[in-house]
C-alpha cells in the first residue's frame, strides 16, 4: 500500500477576506481624510497615509490607484446610507416623511467621529478638484437609486424622462444639503445638526414636488 503524504501546512498569512479589506481600506480612508484636513492633499502623500494607518506602502497602493482615491470609502459609505433609506420607504408613507424619520448621514457609524469624517471629506471637496470629481461620481448611485424607486412606484421605466429628471433633482437637494450640513458641522457634529439637515431635506424635497 502506497503511504498518502500528509499535506503541509500553509505558510505565511492567510488570505484576506473581502471584510477584512473594505475594513482596512476604510480605516486608511479616516487617517488620510485626517491628514488631509490638517495638512492639505498636495502636501499628504501615500507614503504618510500608509504610516498613519500602520500599513505598508505596497498595500496602500494596491488598495488605492492615487491618494486622492483614499475619500472614496468614506463617501461611498454615505452614498450608500441613503441609497439604503430610499430602498427602505414604506408605500404607506411619503418620502419626506420617511426620510425625516430615517436618513442619517451613516447608517453604521461607530461613533460621531465617522459622521464627522464623511462632512470634512465632503468640506475638502470644494477646494480640491480630484476630490470632488470623487463625489460626485459617487453621487450619481445615489440617483441611480432614485430612478429605479421612483419608477417602481410610478409604473414608468427607470429611463423615462420624467424618472431621470425627477431623480436627479432630488438628488441635487440632496448634495446641496450636505454642503450645508458640512459647514454648519466645522466646529463637531451635534444631534441638533442632523436633525436640522433632515428637516433640510424634507422641506426642500416638499418644494420640489410642489414645482415638478
Amino acid at each position: 500500500m502506497t503511504d498518502v503524504a500528509t499535506e503541509k501546512p500553509r505558510r505565511g498569512r492567510p488570505p484576506v477576506s473581502e471584510e477584512q479589506r473594505q475594513r482596512q481600506r476604510l480605516d486608511i480612508s479616516r487617517h488620510a481624510v485626517a491628514l488631509f484636513a490638517e495638512r492639505g492633499v498636495a502636501a499628504t502623500s501615500g507614503e504618510q497615509i500608509a504610516q498613519a494607518a500602520g500599513v505598508s506602502e505596497r498595500t496602500f497602493w494596491r488598495y488605492f490607484p492615487h491618494k486622492e482615491s483614499c475619500v472614496e470609502p468614506l463617501l461611498t459609505k454615505m452614498v450608500d446610507a441613503f441609497r439604503a433609506v430610499v430602498r427602505a420607504w414604506p408605500r404607506e408613507l411619503e418620502l419626506i416623511d420617511h426620510l425625516r424619520e430615517a436618513y442619517t448621514p451613516l447608517l453604521d457609524a461607530a461613533s460621531d467621529a465617522d459622521i464627522e469624517a464623511v462632512l470634512a471629506v465632503v468640506r475638502l471637496t470644494h477646494g480640491e478638484r480630484a476630490l470632488r470629481a470623487a463625489y460626485l461620481m459617487l453621487r450619481e448611485r445615489a440617483e441611480d437609486t432614485l430612478a429605479e424607486v421612483l419608477a417602481e412606484r410610478t409604473g414608468l421605466p427607470p429611463d423615462a424622462i420624467e424618472v431621470r429628471v425627477q431623480a436627479a433633482a432630488m438628488s441635487a437637494v440632496l448634495k446641496v444639503a450636505t454642503d450645508d450640513v458640512a459647514r454648519a458641522a466645522a466646529g463637531g457634529v451635534t444631534r441638533d445638526t442632523l436633525e436640522g439637515h433632515r428637516e433640510q431635506i424634507a422641506v426642500a424635497l416638499r418644494g420640489l414636488s410642489q414645482v415638478l
